[in-house]
């Protein structure tokens, strides 16, 4: 496993990784679509998949490309085009836990990449630090 990299305190690591969004199926409540339902995800980006539940299209069986990712996987630049609008499945994953410690899924997913590993999340003012 690669060792954790520094984390400055403004990093955002799913700027250039993406594996969460090719791992899992994201699947979530039809309220969240946007239309009728009233919810911010666009319709064209989601698959039924039970009759109150949805998936991102891509994802429907885990392991699939979601149809809102760009970019290639583990280089900068790659992103969500609909974030601002993304469901809550996805604003729950997060790369760091409340606590400031890494998110195991998100630090598996990026060495499965061959992405340097994350340390934790150095609280507000102080310096990054290599994890141990």
């Amino acid at each position: 496993m690669p060792d954790a990299a520094p984390t400055p305190p403004d990093f955002n690591p799913c700027l250039d990784c993406g594996a969460c969004c090719t791992h899992f199926r994201v699947s979530f409540y039809c309220g969240e679509v946007a239309g009728a339902n009233g919810g911010t995800v666009p319709e064209e980006f989601v698959t039924q998949i039970s009759p109150l539940r949805v998936c991102m299209q891509g994802t429907e069986k885990g392991g699939g490309r979601c149809a809102a990712l760009r970019g290639e996987l583990g280089k900068p630049g790659i992103h969500c085009a609909i974030y601002p609008l993304r469901s809550s499945t996805c604003r729950a994953f997060n790369a760091w836990e409340a606590d400031g410690s890494v998110n195991p899924d998100c630090q598996r997913l990026r060495w499965g990449l061959g992405l340097p590993g994350l340390a934790p999340r150095p609280a507000p003012g102080q310096s990054p630090r290599r994890a141990p």
